[in-house]
Protein backbone atom coordinates (compact mmCIF):
# COMPACT_ATOMS: atom_id res chain seq x y z
CA UNK A 1 0.00 0.00 0.00
CA UNK A 2 2.80 2.42 0.95
CA UNK A 3 4.63 1.68 -2.32
CA UNK A 4 1.48 2.43 -4.34
CA UNK A 5 1.00 5.73 -2.50
CA UNK A 6 4.59 6.76 -3.27
CA UNK A 7 4.18 5.87 -6.96
CA UNK A 8 0.88 7.77 -7.13
CA UNK A 9 2.53 10.86 -5.56
CA UNK A 10 5.42 10.69 -8.04
CA UNK A 11 3.03 10.46 -10.99
CA UNK A 12 1.03 13.42 -9.67
CA UNK A 13 4.17 15.53 -9.24
CA UNK A 14 5.37 14.64 -12.76
CA UNK A 15 2.02 15.52 -14.36
CA UNK A 16 1.75 18.78 -12.40
CA UNK A 17 5.29 19.80 -13.40
CA UNK A 18 4.59 19.04 -17.06
CA UNK A 19 1.40 21.10 -17.06
CA UNK A 20 3.10 24.04 -15.32
CA UNK A 21 5.99 23.97 -17.80
CA UNK A 22 3.61 23.93 -20.77
CA UNK A 23 1.66 26.89 -19.39
CA UNK A 24 4.80 28.94 -18.75
CA UNK A 25 5.94 28.54 -22.36
CA UNK A 26 2.86 30.20 -23.81
CA UNK A 27 3.63 31.97 -27.12
CA UNK A 28 0.93 34.58 -26.58
CA UNK A 29 2.99 36.48 -24.01
CA UNK A 30 0.52 35.73 -21.22
CA UNK A 31 1.35 33.55 -18.27
CA UNK A 32 5.14 33.78 -18.33
CA UNK A 33 8.17 35.98 -18.69
CA UNK A 34 9.16 37.34 -22.08
CA UNK A 35 12.79 38.19 -22.74
CA UNK A 36 12.35 39.29 -26.33
CA UNK A 37 13.64 42.72 -27.33
CA UNK A 38 10.81 43.27 -29.81
CA UNK A 39 7.75 43.41 -27.59
CA UNK A 40 5.73 41.85 -24.86
CA UNK A 41 2.09 41.75 -23.76
CA UNK A 42 0.41 41.91 -20.36
CA UNK A 43 -3.31 41.31 -19.93
CA UNK A 44 -5.34 43.06 -17.25
CA UNK A 45 -8.14 40.73 -16.19
CA UNK A 46 -9.97 39.76 -13.01
CA UNK A 47 -8.49 42.73 -11.15
CA UNK A 48 -4.90 41.59 -11.79
CA UNK A 49 -1.96 41.94 -14.17
CA UNK A 50 -1.42 38.59 -15.94
CA UNK A 51 2.35 38.77 -15.42
CA UNK A 52 3.47 40.14 -12.08
CA UNK A 53 7.21 40.06 -12.83
CA UNK A 54 8.09 40.54 -16.50
CA UNK A 55 11.72 40.35 -17.68
CA UNK A 56 12.58 42.15 -20.92
CA UNK A 57 15.64 43.49 -22.69
CA UNK A 58 16.24 47.24 -23.01
CA UNK A 59 14.30 48.64 -25.97
CA UNK A 60 11.31 46.35 -25.48
CA UNK A 61 7.83 47.80 -25.96
CA UNK A 62 5.34 46.38 -23.48
CA UNK A 63 1.62 46.53 -24.29
CA UNK A 64 -1.00 46.25 -21.57
CA UNK A 65 -4.54 45.33 -22.67
CA UNK A 66 -7.51 45.86 -20.38
CA UNK A 67 -9.53 42.65 -20.71
CA UNK A 68 -11.56 43.49 -17.62
CA UNK A 69 -15.03 45.06 -17.48
CA UNK A 70 -13.86 48.22 -15.67
CA UNK A 71 -11.20 50.93 -16.06
CA UNK A 72 -7.65 50.36 -14.84
CA UNK A 73 -4.33 52.23 -15.01
CA UNK A 74 -0.71 51.23 -15.48
CA UNK A 75 1.19 53.67 -13.26
CA UNK A 76 4.92 53.46 -12.51
CA UNK A 77 5.73 53.76 -8.81
CA UNK A 78 8.63 56.10 -9.72
CA UNK A 79 6.39 58.33 -11.88
CA UNK A 80 8.20 57.46 -15.14
CA UNK A 81 4.94 56.59 -16.93
CA UNK A 82 1.20 56.68 -16.35
CA UNK A 83 -1.41 55.32 -18.73
CA UNK A 84 -4.29 57.31 -17.36
CA UNK A 85 -7.57 55.40 -17.30
CA UNK A 86 -7.63 52.46 -19.73
CA UNK A 87 -11.21 51.59 -20.65
CA UNK A 88 -12.27 47.96 -21.17
CA UNK A 89 -10.74 46.75 -24.45
CA UNK A 90 -8.19 49.59 -24.44
CA UNK A 91 -4.41 49.33 -24.52
CA UNK A 92 -1.36 51.20 -23.25
CA UNK A 93 2.22 50.90 -24.55
CA UNK A 94 5.52 51.83 -22.96
CA UNK A 95 9.06 51.18 -24.24
CA UNK A 96 11.64 50.39 -21.58
CA UNK A 97 14.93 51.98 -22.65
CA UNK A 98 17.22 51.53 -19.65
CA UNK A 99 18.14 48.63 -17.38
CA UNK A 100 16.59 48.38 -13.95
CA UNK A 101 13.42 47.30 -12.20
CA UNK A 102 10.28 49.37 -12.59
CA UNK A 103 7.47 48.61 -10.15
CA UNK A 104 3.98 49.64 -11.22
CA UNK A 105 0.39 49.50 -10.02
CA UNK A 106 -3.19 50.38 -10.88
CA UNK A 107 -3.92 53.81 -9.39
CA UNK A 108 -7.62 52.91 -9.14
CA UNK A 109 -7.14 49.51 -7.45
CA UNK A 110 -4.14 49.66 -5.11
CA UNK A 111 -3.92 45.88 -4.64
CA UNK A 112 -2.94 45.46 -8.33
CA UNK A 113 0.87 45.52 -8.44
CA UNK A 114 3.58 44.18 -10.76
CA UNK A 115 7.06 44.94 -12.07
CA UNK A 116 9.15 44.99 -15.23
CA UNK A 117 12.78 43.94 -14.97
CA UNK A 118 14.80 45.48 -17.80
CA UNK A 119 18.13 43.80 -18.65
Amino acid sequence: MKKRLIILCMITITITGTVMLACSKSSSGYGGNNTSGSGSAVSIKSMAFSITSLSVTAGTKVTWTNNDGIDHTVTADDGSFDSGNIAPGGTFNHTFATAGTVNYHCAIHSMMKASVIVN
